[in-house]
């Protein structure tokens, strides 16, 4: 691997070639071209040439990918080898709803635990028989269980409370569906999911008239490769002072 930094972008794609892969390898398909494994992702062949060549070197020219094994090397390079042991922080509508997608758990992401501080969710049993805690209970289960990811998905204003007691019980990745920014110290990192965020950016290429290309014909066949931009993901990057900045 090139010791050089990794666009963000670039682990995206990753994670969507591998679920290609994965749906590829069950359907007992041996060789992938790169053109056809692009065309899945939506992006250019050479882009995902590019993407892989950050790792190393892949595929055998004139011939393709390997399915199996660059399956098991892009889920080796995201950490998806393992399971992963998650917590929930936040039993409401949005908290449920992520107990109840079965992409998780396909994954290898399990929830172990639920916590709330609303006494109407503590105690409740959710998807999967996992029962509500409260957030007293949530440093000794951390510990306990050695987690190192948590969904937070509470009310903006206690989202920075949250998260200071995930990071001090040894969290080491948050994925943030609150719209506050939460501030977490140097070797922590933060993914925001801001619905209202995407949707802005739809309105704003509608409203610009971005959404097509004026200078192509409405009927054209080319096809339009997926720009970086236009991942829908908005990373925080762990900087000095404790300071966690989006980009």
């Amino acid at each position: 691997m090139r010791k050089e930094k990794i666009p963000a972008a670039t682990i995206i794609r990753l994670s969507v070639y591998q679920r290609y892969l994965k749906r590829l390898l069950a359907k007992g398909v041996k060789v992938v071209s790169s053109s056809e494994l692009a065309y899945e992702a939506s992006v250019n062949p050479a882009q995902l040439r590019k993407d892989l060549s950050y790792f190393g070197r892949f595929g055998v020219r004139g011939v393709g990918y390997d399915v199996a094994s660059l399956l098991n090397t892009i889920s080796g390079i995201l950490g998806l080898l393992d399971e992963w042991r998650v917590v929930l922080v936040g039993a409401g509508p949005i908290g449920q709803a992520l107990l109840r997608h079965p992409q998780f758990s396909r994954q290898g992401y399990v929830f172990e635990a639920v916590f709330d501080f609303d006494p109407n969710h503590i105690g409740k049993e959710l998807e999967g028989g996992i029962v509500v805690h409260g957030i007293e209970d949530l440093p000794k289960v951390l510990k306990e269980r050695d987690i190192q990811l948590a969904v937070l998905a509470v009310p903006s204003e206690k989202a920075q409370e949250m998260a200071d007691i995930l990071v001090e019980c040894g969290v080491k990745g948050i994925l943030n569906f609150c719209t506050t920014r939460i501030r977490v110290p140097r070797g922590v990192s933060v993914q925001y999911v801001d619905f209202t965020i995407l949707l802005d950016t739809l309105t704003y290429k509608i409203s610009q008239g971005n959404a097509t290309d004026s200078k192509e014909s409405v009927n054209s066949s080319k096809p339009k490769w997926a720009r970086e931009h236009s991942w829908p993901v908005v990373q925080s990057n762990v900087q000095r002072q404790g300071v966690s900045l989006t980009s």
